[in-house]
């Protein structure tokens, strides 16, 4: 899992450790007082120099989620719980209202996200832009799920304002913020909706594109027409139902 996304994205492989092993603890896959895998099988594991592996569980002690233990190992403390306010955008949810008032939300925060990409992001950042519009036209093709690569992208424009709050702020909410994930927690993998990936990846294109172009206000249109996409598919969906809870 680990080295499939370093094909497709930039970053240092610290980072890539980091994420897995933080996915791994935050899924339960670990859970609190579990120890971790020795730094041997872990190194063996991702393919990665014992100074990665190091650093990667560094990050996690200065995260909270892991404790060494000197000559025992290191143990799991447990995911960090977000706040009262936050969980709410974690929480599933079969309303109409609350996925409309989410995306309202976001255009708030990721319009402007993608307008300070556009005038600050590195080449680097750019490119992983980029690479996962590739990707999740890849997955459009194959006919695979394309959640992660979703989210990954708002991720990505996101770091790429280099301004940690806005990443701080989508990594808070999580993967539940895109609204088909939401609805089919609740449905049982069921999507009300038709599946509508080639529109979402033109949407994602204009957003890729302005970014590339350093057109600032041209990224926050093509973002704010992305979301306001998704907010008439789902008032729409209001309109052909007769109670604005699914049934």
């Amino acid at each position: 899992m680990a080295r499939a996304r370093v094909a497709t994205q930039s970053r240092p492989l610290r980072e890539i450790v980091t994420e897995v092993l933080r996915q791994q603890i935050e899924d339960g896959d670990y859970a609190p007082g579990d120890q971790l895998p020795t730094e041997p099988v872990l190194v063996s594991r991702f393919g990665y120099s014992r100074t990665v592996i190091r650093e990667a569980i560094a990050a996690l002690r200065a995260d909270g989620l892991v404790d060494s233990r000197h000559g025992v190992g290191v143990f799991v403390i447990g995911p960090k719980r977000p706040s009262a306010e936050l969980e709410l955008f974690r929480q599933a949810t079969d309303k109409i209202s609350d996925i409309i008032e989410e995306l309202e939300l976001r255009i708030g925060v990721e319009v402007e996200a993608a307008g300070l990409a556009a005038m600050r992001s590195s080449p680097a950042q750019e490119a992983e832009i980029l690479s996962l519009i590739d990707e999740f036209r890849e997955r459009v093709e194959r006919g695979e799920p394309t959640d992660e690569a979703d989210f990954a992208f708002h991720m990505a424009i996101a770091k790429a304002t280099n301004n940690t709050r806005f990443q701080t702020f989508l990594e808070h909410i999580g993967k539940r913020i895109i609204p088909r994930v939401k609805f089919r927690t609740v449905m049982g993998g069921v999507d009300p909706l038709p599946n509508r990936d080639r529109i979402i990846l033109k949407e994602h294109e204009a957003v890729g594109d302005a970014i590339s172009g350093r057109d600032p206000e041209g990224a926050r249109e093509a973002m704010r027409h992305h979301l306001q996409g998704g907010i008439k598919r789902y008032r729409a969906l209001t309109r052909t139902r007769p109670s604005e809870k699914i049934d």
